[in-house]
């Protein structure tokens, strides 16, 4: 059994739904998945300990009993990252962690998914790259990484060119409609030409960008103005509400699917964004209530309005992390994930059965 490996060109292009999906798809063909996080890089604090909530998902979906030590076996924090810098961690002992981590959860399974940490070289100060993994667990890798322009492609070749004969393929995630037949008709032949296989191309879908405005309040802990406003409106973007008002309103208008941040005693940029159509939520900040025709416009509009006590640059930090990280941490969008790479990829190859003797040998 020969592990595979997700990784990426960057950080939040899709790699945690793609390695769940491809691990739930495996799943559901009656094979015995395992799940790996080597470096927990999505941290959040838990129960007094802080841990990746991508493998804490993957138990859960996969009905693992495995412990989140051996799912997880380096936290990748801060202070760990420090302690690394300062010479107080063993790269060799970080790395025979790993592979005792993977022997365990490996045992009796038909079949492992590993997930990279972070980008692609994300770990290279402990010698833990994805690349390094690769090498260190013997696997397969799958990249995934986005496109918009044809300059993206300096990043795959980049990338094939760093994991050398452990790349697999390439995937290309979360493809725009206006890109999709230049990808198709001419970035997949140039990279194909160049050695690289291509496992397939997904579309952009609604349901794995950005977060509805409800989600966007949980998350910050925002109080919703609006009574009527929907609360279901996607949010891929944010624009920030910090020029006049005529200046304001131009950039507006360029925008879509977008959260506008500013103060919350900024009633005339408040204005001015409940006119742009790209606008799908105010978020302000500071503490400050807007007035109450602002909150009767919006309602008019359909347009929710947030507040949050946080300063405006802090908020947009934030805001910014959480669209980032996009919808591909519950259930729902995993499945989503999984039909898509049945119907754009090929996932007889992505999931290739290996014959057992050329495992062993």
């Amino acid at each position: 059994m020969k592990p595979v490996l997700v990784t990426s060109t960057a950080e939040s292009t899709g790699k945690t739904a793609v390695a769940l999906a491809l691990a739930l798809a495996a799943k559901e063909r009656g094979e015995a998945v395992g799940y790996m996080k080597p470096k927990g890089t999505r941290l959040q604090s838990a129960v007094g300990k802080t841990l990746d909530q991508d493998p804490m998902l993957a138990r859960e979906l996969l009905d693992l009993d495995a412990e989140m030590h051996d799912l997880e076996p380096v936290v990748y924090s801060p202070t760990f990252v420090q302690e690394a810098i300062r010479g107080r961690e063993d790269p060799d002992a970080v790395g025979e962690r790993v592979r005792e981590s993977f022997e365990a959860l490996a045992a009796d399974r038909d079949r492992m998914v590993l997930e990279g940490g972070g980008a692609l070289t994300t770990g290279g100060i402990i010698d833990l790259t994805d690349a390094d993994v690769a090498e260190l667990l013997d696997a397969e890798v799958v990249l995934v990484t986005r496109y918009r322009q044809p300059s993206d492609v300096d990043d795959v070749l980049a990338a094939a060119d760093l994991l050398g004969d452990r790349l697999a393929g390439v995937l290309f995630n979360a493809v725009p409609d206006a890109a999709f037949d230049e990808l198709a008709t001419d970035v997949v032949p140039f990279v194909e030409g160049r050695g690289v296989r291509v496992f397939g191309t997904l579309p952009q879908k609604q349901e794995l960008a950005g977060i509805t405005v409800a989600e966007l309040a949980r998350e910050l802990g925002a109080e919703v103005l609006t009574d009527d406003a929907p609360t279901d409106v996607f949010i891929e973007r944010f624009v920030v509400g910090a020029m006049g008002a005529s200046e304001a309103l131009t950039q507006f208008r360029r925008t879509r699917d977008a959260a506008m941040i500013t103060g919350g005693d900024r009633t005339e940029i408040q204005t001015v964004a409940l006119d742009a159509p790209g606008v799908k939520c105010l978020l302000l900040t500071g503490g400050f209530r807007p007035p109450g025709a602002v909150i009767g416009r919006a309602e008019e509009a359909g347009v929710p309005v947030l507040l949050v006590g946080s300063d405006t640059l802090t908020s947009i930090d934030r805001a910014e992390e959480l669209v980032r990280s996009g919808r591909t941490r519950d259930e729902r969008t995993v499945t989503v994930m999984r039909d898509l790479l049945a119907d754009y990829a090929d996932l007889d190859a992505l999931l290739p059965v290996h014959d057992e003797a050329e495992d062993e040998s």
